[in-house]
Parts: structure tokens; sequence; C-alpha cells
């Protein structure tokens, strides 16, 4: 499953706030996209229709909330993007990383006993 851009923005305030109102996700979403009530509903709508939104329909108002877990959709997005960029390898893409990145003398650390508990 896709999830786009906007979606991830109202994932982002669902994931925030657990359950919520129509009004209240509105008033998150207009802040940060100018978004009136017609659209994010028409939002949340096609996202309940995707499965990664839940209404609430036996309460007044209806509320909101995230159908997936966060971890969940991180761990799709880079499962893709590693298959979709790297051809699967992780090795290529940290490689990649590490090559434009600076990281800390902690991080080194980490990233070395995680690869001895790897026991790569």
């Amino acid at each position: 499953m896709k999830i786009t851009e906007k979606e991830w923005t109202v994932l982002e305030v669902l994931w925030k706030n657990e359950k919520a109102e129509l009004g209240q996700i509105t008033e998150s979403l207009k802040k940060e996209n100018g978004w009136s009530i017609n659209t994010t509903h028409t939002y949340l709508t096609r996202m309940e229709a995707k499965g990664i939104v839940s209404i609430d329909k036996e309460t007044v108002p209806h509320t909101y909330h995230a159908a997936v877990s966060k971890d969940e959709c991180l761990r799709r997005e880079r499962k893709s993007f590693l298959h979709r960029v790297y051809r699967g390898s992780a090795g290529d893409l940290i490689t990649a990383f590490l090559k434009e990145e600076k990281i800390s003398a902690e991080e080194v650390e980490k990233l070395k006993r995680l690869l001895e508990e790897m026991e790569v």
C-alpha cells in the first residue's frame, strides 16, 4: 500500500492525537496546508477506503484514528525505498549515506555494535 505525502500529513495528526474529530483534524491541517473541512473529509474518506484510517461512525461527531501504526508505515517505506532505489542492498544504502553524511563517534560505535550483534 502506497501512502502519499498528503496522507502522511493526515496520519501524523492522527498518530499524535490517537482519536480525533473532523474539526480537530481540520484545524491541525489548516495551519500547515490551508485545508478546508471538505478537503480533510475527502482525504479521510479515501484513506478509510485504503484501510489506513478507521472511522467510528457510532460516535457523534464521528471520530477518526489511524488504522496503521507509524512503525509499520515507516517499515514499509524503508523497505520500498531500499528495493526501489538500491535493489534491496542495505549495504549499498548505508554506504551511500555514510559517504554523504557525517556521523558522530557515538553513532559509529552504535553501528559497530549493531554489526557485531548481527554477526556480519
